[in-house]
């Protein structure tokens, strides 16, 4: 019988695109870069970063500044080298195997157990949504004073406007992100020269102390610092974002790539952990210092810290980076739910329909916040969101480890020693920390 070898060729192609889908899901072939500079990898970091200071980390650095002054610094600090690592496995993960959390989930259980890690990151993604609605809403009540209510239907809406650029690429939207990452940024350098921190507290703040596990409101907060900081959609967007860098095989290819996707991700995440910290800073220079330690809501603090540190820029500024992280934010959580959805159930969906589903189960919780509780009453809902995130976060870091170290997967790249050593430590720390919270919640009912 005569083999037409082109044919031989298209049919192994195409068996091999089948193996290791791309990022969006569909079966295209992969684009190799084998010349690319380390920066022609960058952008999946900052998508990622922009969920490390959503208003849920706003949320949980305000209460712990203004509350505990600089002493909660050693979380954030601890909850963000968690979160680079975590964020490390998943990228590496994602470009070693051609396949996303989400994929390797579905590849390797049952469908029982796939089907629970699927609604389990689900819950996730709309706590997380939640807290940017709200977080946004308030935003725009600071700037121009609409009604929350208003401000939560604003804000559903705001994501289709930034997704949108997609349209156009990646790299629009990309670029967009990085930019309010980098307003931001300005904004607390700003915040931080009017607060005149004491920099010598916050250096303290920085080593853990045994309070951390004796206050219960402590405690509270350190869960909500974890699960603000580390979320676990974020792993599998990570790892869906990347893939499409892979290039199973090769060696020098897959080097390449893990390269400037470590790069990428290192300095994302860095300039979110300065940011968080920053926030906390912040609030424990301008509110703890003064004795406002019952400031625990976002519009409190606006309306405080003008006149606290003396000019009337602080609460314009303060509000306009707010909205700046809440309109990042929900771009992310709508990328992460259609690569949870794609990767677990095969079930593609355009993205302002899925930003569609997830705006609408997310109003309902935010419009009744505002409702019954009205402005002071959303950082409330947004730290146990947070902590909602924080329970949820050992179902996406223990298959992914597990994944990470398996060597019949990732072969000569599979993480171990002293990294595999560290992210089983990382998973040890949620699980005790969520235990601890769970059990005190219990023995005070």
């Amino acid at each position: 019988m005569n083999t037409n070898p082109s044919a031989l060729a298209r049919l192994s192609a195409a068996n091999s695109d089948a193996q290791a889908p791309v990022a969006n899901g569909d079966e295209r072939t992969r684009t190799s870069r084998p010349h690319g500079r380390w920066y022609s990898f960058a952008g999946a970091g900052a998508l990622v970063a922009v969920g490390y200071m959503d208003p849920g980390n706003w949320a949980t650095a305000l209460a712990s500044g203004a509350r505990y002054g600089y002493a909660m610094l050693c979380v954030v600090l601890l909850a963000s080298l968690m979160g680079v690592l975590l964020q490390w496995v998943a990228s590496r993960v994602g470009v070693v195997t051609g396949r996303d959390l989400a994929q390797l989930c579905r590849e390797r259980y049952s469908r029982r157990m796939t089907f629970m890690l699927w609604i389990a990151c689900e819950i996730a993604i709309i706590a997380c949504d939640v807290a940017e609605v709200v977080g946004s809403a308030v935003a725009l009540q600071m700037l121009f004073g609409l009604s929350l209510t208003a401000g939560v239907l604003i804000s559903a809406f705001a994501t289709f406007a930034m997704l949108a650029l997609q349209s156009r690429g990646r790299r629009p939207l990309q670029c967009a992100v990085t930019m309010l990452i980098l307003f931001v940024s300005l904004c607390f350098v700003i915040e931080l020269a009017l607060a005149h921190p004491a920099w010598g507290d916050a250096l303290r703040g920085m080593a853990p102390s045994r309070e951390l596990v004796r206050d219960a409101g402590m405690l509270w907060l350190a869960a909500g610092i974890l699960g603000a900081t580390v979320m676990p959609h974020n792993l599998y967007l990570h790892s869906a974002l990347v893939k499409e860098h892979a290039n199973v095989g090769d060696d020098a290819a897959i080097r390449r790539a893990l390269h400037g996707v470590n790069i990428d991700t290192f300095s994302s995440l860095g300039l979110a952990f300065v940011v968080n910290a920053s926030l906390l800073v912040v609030a424990a220079s301008v509110f703890h210092a003064n004795g406002h330690t019952e400031v625990d809501d976002l519009a409190d603090a606006h309306r405080l810290i003008a006149p606290l540190v003396g000019s009337h820029w602080a609460g314009a500024v303060f509000a306009a980076a707010l909205l700046a992280c809440g309109l990042n934010a929900t771009v992310t959580g709508t990328l992460a739910g259609q690569a949870v959805m794609e990767g677990f159930l095969r079930l593609k969906m355009a993205r302002w329909a899925r930003a569609l589903v997830t705006r609408a189960l997310a109003i309902g919780p935010a419009l009744m916040a505002v409702a019954s509780f009205g402005q002071h009453g959303s950082n409330a809902l947004l730290v146990a969101t947070q902590v909602v995130l924080s329970l949820q976060l050992p179902l996406a870091v223990i298959p992914l480890v597990r994944f990470a170290s398996d060597a019949g997967l990732m072969g000569r790249w599979r993480v171990a020693r002293v990294p595999l050593a560290l992210a089983w430590a990382c998973a040890g720390v949620i699980v005790a920390l969520n235990g601890a919270m769970l059990w005190q919640a219990a023995f005070a009912a």
